[in-house]
């Protein structure tokens, strides 16, 4: 094209070979009226997308493409997709084709229509909107998650977990260093960001059945769906990570104390014993769980993981072993067995959050990636 658009859509692919082409010639055939182009931020997949996406930037003048290497994340893919583009106005769609197309030329519409719109959102929540085969469960953990968001936003939203949406640059421009890029939820982040109340339209959608390829939702997009809530609404109080790590501790505690209660009260298992069995057990969960959670995006995986867990360990030893110590002797001296094991436990904790923070997810990570390079 030889001149910016007006338009660009921002499409974050990762395994969706059959839909691409789908993509490129629904959106040929609705937005002839507007200047456009479609940007593809593919991360690295392994199903051929990458060959699809290259063919399709070559035949076709209005496609573009960015491969990220070792980047991964639907937020951060459409942040990059904006940031590439010179349009005045950025539309953001799902490759699955869920999204229903045919609403985005109205969309655009809105913002030559009125120059103070800031997003035009796709609702699945008012007018003709809904949903073509969800179970009744995933609609209520929606809905039910959708009536969290609407507690803390300035912005009214019928929909505030909506992936379809069109943004103004100027309103990109504003928020993107206050985003946290992380997770799935890229709209709440802008709205939670924007740190005032949004001019906004809606436009009700039937969120459609997937065609072909597998779904991106697990539990891991839950649990970043709850960090971004917690670092917008309590990130300025205290880092969220801390927030995420008490919480792992938390976790660990309730599964120290029902290992040593199963140990030392149903198997008569020596309370000494069965304290330094529960203490190792809290700690490898421990670790397990801030691996995935609070440090997810510096997780480590494969032989890193191992080494990390091998070093939480070793770092952690200290303080198991002032742990074990401390709730021996509130044990001996007639303490209750659980207030022993809390107490012991919490000893511990202090240690762990000092040291291991930095070593195992900071300091680690950055060693083996050093010994990697030729």
């Amino acid at each position: 094209m030889s001149h910016s658009p007006f338009v660009s859509v921002v499409v974050p692919t990762f395994r969706e070979r059959e839909n691409l082409p789908l993509v490129v010639s629904r959106l040929d055939g609705l937005l002839r009226d507007f200047a456009w182009e479609v940007v593809f931020v593919d991360d690295d997949s392994d199903d051929g997308s990458a060959q699809v996406l290259l063919e399709l930037s070559r035949t076709h003048p209005r496609v573009r493409v960015i491969r990220r290497i070792g980047r991964r994340g639907l937020a951060s893919a459409c942040l990059e997709g904006m940031a590439s583009s010179a349009a005045e106005i950025f539309a953001v769609m799902d490759a699955d084709l869920q999204h229903d197309e045919t609403i985005l030329p109205g969309m655009i519409a809105a913002f030559q229509e009125d120059p103070h719109l800031d997003l035009a959102v796709g609702t699945r929540y008012s007018g003709e909107g809904g949903f073509s085969n969800w179970s009744k469960w995933r609609q209520f953990v929606s809905k039910f998650a959708t009536g969290i968001e609407k507690a803390v936003l300035r912005t009214p939203l019928t929909d505030p977990m909506s992936g379809f949406f069109v943004i103004r640059r100027g309103l990109f421009e504003e928020t993107v260093r206050h985003m946290t890029g992380k997770g799935f939820k890229i709209l709440l982040d802008i709205v939670l960001s924007a740190g005032r109340k949004l001019r906004t339209r809606e436009f009700p959608y039937e969120f459609r059945a997937r065609q072909h390829g597998e779904s991106k939702l697990d539990v891991v997009v839950g649990l970043e769906y709850l960090y971004l809530l917690v670092d917008k609404t309590l990130g300025w109080l205290v880092p969220v990570s801390f927030v995420f790590y008490v919480l792992a501790g938390l976790s660990g505690l309730l599964l120290h104390l029902v290992i040593l209660g199963l140990l030392h009260r149903g198997a008569h298992v020596e309370f000494f014993y069965a304290q330094i069995f529960a203490t190792l057990v809290a700690m490898v969960s421990n670790f397990l769980v801030n691996n995935a959670v609070t440090f997810r995006s510096r997780r480590l995986k494969g032989f890193p993981l191992a080494v990390g867990l091998s070093a939480y360990v070793a770092i952690c030893a200290l303080g198991a072993i002032v742990n074990v110590q401390s709730a021996e002797y509130l044990y001996v001296n007639a303490i209750p067995w659980w207030f022993a094991g809390v107490t012991g436990a919490a000893i511990g904790a202090v240690w762990n959050y000092a040291v291991s923070t930095q070593i195992v997810w900071t300091w680690l990570p950055a060693i083996l990636r050093k010994k990697k390079k030729p």
